[in-house]
């Protein structure tokens, strides 16, 4: 059984959170004399609401779970780094991810002085859940899951997911950051039956809002509570949060957006699927493509000297000879096809 309390580390059990003056008073006031604020106003003057509580009922509402559900953090790489923080003692115990991967994952535990115990994807690129167990032990605080993952866009079987939530003792954390472009893929209604589960979301990819850094974390009420005891009081800027909300109350903007995306997507990857040079696309869920290309170094380097950027996976283990590919707007998409038929690809 899945117990909170003996995972968290014992100094952050007993850490008494720091109280901003927006915590000792969250209501409305004539007068704010309490927090040693500019007084003269330009509508940036006051400390934002430490809890983000308008921009977490919004998300709450958006995704279908309670608002004591919702973390807020600046950016998914914070959300990484306080779970890192809150469960693994640093020298002591270690995380399992699963590469080819998100690298923050290792650089945040490395950061930490945490072990990094890696277990490489199968050929088909879903994780090996022997593998995984068998390498965890009493110290494997996190277990992170990407799915859709990056580099390979494609997702994780959920049944596996419930297999390692049912099987791994520790927190189990899926990082759903391109589920926008599969919503029916998330895994958030097993949140109800495993405790021990972690979901974390962005506003960076479908909502194009990459340059905000609004990462979401969503999980069981007393998981929230302990993440917002440790982070930063003002984490969220008041222009951040007002720029976030702005965009979460248009969906329908960002789903018109994400359709386009998918219908270029199906181009891209016909068009690919005509050159020569290409010997394999793999199959995507997110706004990307994973491509397996003759002299993939070779052709990376050509683009950029025509001033077209696309990501080199080739030495990342799994996808060698890969080119990682984000599906851009039409005109985009078409110059990079242009390029790559003028190299001979």
């Amino acid at each position: 059984m899945f117990v909170l309390e003996n995972l968290i580390r014992k100094n952050i059990k007993g850490l008494k959170p720091y109280a901003s003056a927006r915590d000792e008073f969250s209501g409305e006031a004539d007068v704010y004399l309490d927090a040693n604020e500019n007084p003269f106003p330009n509508g940036k003057n006051r400390y934002p609401d430490p809890h983000q509580r308008s921009l977490r009922d919004k998300l709450a509402q958006l995704k279908g779970v309670d608002p004591g559900m919702v973390f807020t953090g600046n950016g998914s790489d914070e959300v990484i780094d306080l779970l890192m923080r809150m469960f693994c003692n640093p020298g002591v115990d270690n995380i399992i991810t699963l590469p080819p991967t998100y690298g923050m994952y290792g650089v945040s535990a490395a950061i930490n002085d945490v072990e990094i115990r890696e277990v490489p994807l199968t050929k088909s690129f879903q994780p090996d859940t022997a593998a995984i167990l068998s390498i965890a032990d009493e110290k494997s605080k996190l277990l992170f899951i990407c799915s859709p993952n990056n580099p390979t866009a494609n997702l994780v079987n959920r049944e596996i997911i419930i297999e390692l939530v049912n099987h791994f003792e520790g927190l189990v954390i899926v990082d759903e950051a391109y589920i926008d472009f599969c919503p029916e893929a998330t895994v958030i209604s097993l949140l109800k039956a495993y405790p021990n589960l972690f979901i974390m979301q962005t506003l960076s990819k479908a909502w194009g809002l990459a340059g905000v850094r609004i990462g979401i974390g969503i999980g069981q009420p007393e998981l929230i509570q302990v993440l917002d005891n440790i982070k930063p009081p003002y984490n969220i800027s008041v222009l951040n949060a007002a720029t976030a909300l702005e965009a979460l109350s248009d969906s329908a903007s960002m789903k018109r957006k994400v359709g386009i995306l998918l219908e270029e997507r199906v181009w891209l990857i016909t068009a690919l699927q005509a050159l020569q040079s290409v010997e394999k696309i793999y199959d995507s869920n997110a706004n990307f493509i994973l491509v397996k290309i003759k002299a993939a170094d070779q052709v990376y380097r050509k683009l950029i000297e025509q001033k077209i950027v696309v990501r080199n996976r080739s030495s990342v283990i799994l996808c060698e000879q890969c080119l990682r590919i984000t599906v851009g707007v039409p005109e985009e998409n078409r110059k990079l096809i242009q390029a790559l038929q003028k190299l001979g690809a």
